[in-house]
């Protein structure tokens, strides 16, 4: 009896393929991607409707054949690549390069690998969706014309083996803008004022607590304290002042959780707790799906599909979650209905599920021996977002006090403010709190205040000053770059990684204590490309392409309609470059070498092929060596 074939990307996944699936079927891993565009050729015929010319690289040539063979004793052919328009694409191009009979193939989705929804994909097939196809050809293919035409440009006026890429140099923008903020800003002085006060009666122990100056109660109710002596004169009159309640305000205030990951939030989320770049996050939740052995269960799928953009999570999942909660924690933590969360992502396309366990019975602790560090650290993030997802909220009792500082002779009144709560009732904050990026606060971490009524008289113990500084826009770490990719549209989830990535690669930018700073040479790039490609690196414009390559995906659009419109403005922004643009001079720099022919220094200098060490003694001495560093000669993001 002939068996079934089925087509996979990775070996770990046709592991735990194979094992669901069971006896009847052969698992083949195409390893990656079997074709793509030529790597030292355009592989674009830009004069004939922009088709792409694709090739099988040389080490795949094996696998194909490989594949060949199986299928052509096999009953059925399956592809069960992954889940998004990239593993469409390689579907199709395992069905070209392998040449698959159309009739005997057949296409499989699921977003994890458990038993329940293999079968499902397996009992529901279909044929290649050449819409989500043409809408990764067209991402493809507009990255190759982008990065093969500019690249070569800023070669010659720049320095060799640099890049340029249509999302890569708009994430380039945004920190080098961001960096010129930084710049420019200038400090501006203010100062604040905190009253340490209690109630002002005879009993002992009384707690203590800070109010802080907001102004004045009558008139614009705006105070001056820029400098010193601003301060001065009204500490006078606040050590003199008389002070009481003036207002008690009490509520119950409501925490809500956050919704189970997407792509760009568990990176964000990654990054602030555990110190992962984009790049080892999406590496280890690759591992997680892809499947992993545990014990006496073997090969187990632990997370649904990690590169998605939507918050849905299926029913079946909703109501696990919901028992699981109930029996560990209590029915007071289970809200009276599950929680449906709005998708929020720019342009998100709601295909998949977010990223979730497939198991919410393997809770880390169970299935901890069986993983490495990071994993173990990556699955229990992902796991507790989920369960808290699904929990009760969190309540506080928050009292917010208003308190009137009179002076003497009355002629001003003083506002002074305080604020404090306690926790009602924990809820999801029992197991999980979300990370915050830079100076963000818990609205509800004060302190609780003591107990106090409208106008009780309060007691000064002592002034508190204090000097600050407006402060300029932190620089961007891995969360916050990734979150303004996210909310500005541009990309998509598998590209923040990557774009990072290369922005580091290529010398652009640099991680200091963190965050993202630009080197010369990622200004040099910028100001190049926002002077002479302002569309290319337009925010809006490349948010705008994004929303296109969707209409693509869903069948509303062409795209080689959608490539040729992009393509003549920017053919005739690159010949008036070419022609304006003028050559960058790379300033030496210096070494503390010095030159072992003739004794002049040794400097660092940039050349076509890169950096180089030379000796200023040039051209009566042409003593060079090398940087030995490690350059890649790709020129697309």
């Amino acid at each position: 009896m002939q068996r079934k074939l089925v087509i996979v990307e990775s070996p770990a996944k046709a592991r735990t393929l194979g094992k669901i699936l069971g006896k009847g079927y052969t698992i083949k891993a195409s390893v990656g991607h079997i074709r793509d565009l030529p790597q030292k050729a355009l592989g674009v015929d830009v004069k004939n409707d922009f088709s792409p010319r694709y090739v099988v690289p040389r080490a795949k040539k094996n696998v194909v054949k490989d594949l060949k063979e199986a299928a052509s004793k096999a009953s059925e052919v399956y592809l069960a690549t992954d889940p998004d328009r990239e593993g469409e694409a390689i579907s199709w191009h395992l069905m070209q390069a392998a040449k698959l009979d159309q009739h005997a193939t057949r296409r499989v989705v699921f977003h994890e690998l458990t038993e329940q929804a293999i079968k499902e994909a397996f009992g529901h097939p279909r044929e290649i969706d050449m819409n989500l196809v043409d809408a990764q050809q067209a991402r493809r293919t507009l990255d190759r014309l982008v990065g093969y035409k500019l690249s070569p440009l800023l070669w010659r006026k720049v320095r060799g083996r640099l890049s340029a890429g249509r999302v890569q140099s708009v994430a380039l923008r945004l920190i080098v803008e961001r960096e010129r903020e930084i710049l420019s800003f200038v400090p501006q002085e203010y100062w604040t004022i905190e009253a340490e006060l209690r109630k002002d009666t005879k009993e002992k122990k009384l707690s203590t607590f800070r109010a802080k100056l907001a102004g004045l109660k009558k008139g614009d109710g705006k105070l001056r304290l820029e400098s010193e002596d601003d301060i001065k004169p009204v500490i006078q009159e606040l050590e003199k002042a008389s002070y009481k309640v003036t207002s008690v305000k009490k509520k119950r205030v409501s925490r809500q959780p956050s919704p189970p990951f997407i792509t760009s939030t568990l990176q964000q989320e990654a990054w602030r707790k555990l110190h992962f770049t984009g790049d080892k996050t999406m590496l280890i939740a690759q591992q997680l799906y892809e499947g992993l052995s545990i014990g006496d269960e073997g090969e187990v799928g632990l997370i649904t599909y990690m590169r998605t953009d939507s918050t849905r999570v299926s029913e079946s999942a909703l109501q696990e979650t919901r028992d699981y909660i109930a029996k560990k924690y209590g029915q007071e933590y289970v809200p009276a209905k599950p929680r449906i969360f709005a998708k929020k992502a720019a342009g998100a396309q709601e295909a998949h599920e977010a990223v979730r366990p497939t198991g919410v019975e393997r809770d880390p602790a169970s299935i901890k021996p069986f993983l490495s560090n990071d994993q173990a650290k990556l699955y229990k993030l992902i796991w507790e977002r989920m369960i808290a997802s699904q929990m009760a909220a969190a309540q506080f009792d928050t009292t917010a006090l208003d308190i009137e500082a009179l002076e003497p002779d009355h002629v001003k009144t003083y506002l002074l403010k305080a604020s404090g709560s306690v926790p009602h009732f924990l809820g999801f904050l029992v197991l999980y709190s979300e990370g915050k990026d830079d100076v963000e606060a818990d609205e509800n971490g004060k302190k609780p205040l003591p107990v106090l009524n409208q106008d009780d008289p309060l007691r000064l113990l002592g002034l508190f000053p204090d000097q600050h500084f407006t402060q300029p826009p932190p620089r961007y770490n891995e969360a916050t770059l990734v979150k303004a990719l996210e909310e500005r549209g541009i990309g998509r989830p598998s590209t923040y990684a990557p774009i990072i990535s290369t922005l580091r690669r290529r010398n652009y930018v640099e991680r200091k204590s963190g965050r993202f700073q630009p080197l010369e040479l990622g200004m040099i790039v910028n100001d190049l490309l926002v002077e002479h490609f302002p569309t290319i690196v337009d925010i809006q414009f490349t948010a705008h392409l994004e929303k296109e390559l969707d209409e693509i995906a869903r069948g509303d659009q062409d795209w080689v309609g959608t490539i040729r419109e992009f393509y003549g403005p920017f053919e005739h922004a690159l010949e008036e470059a070419g022609e304006k643009m003028v050559k960058v001079k790379q300033p030496d720099r210096p070494t503390d070498e010095t030159c072992p022919e003739c004794g002049k220094p040794m400097v660092i200098r940039t050349g076509r092929y890169g950096d180089f060490i030379a000796c200023t003694g040039f051209p009566k001495c042409k003593n060079t060596k090398s940087l030995k560093e490690k350059s890649e000669v790709t020129v697309e993001a």
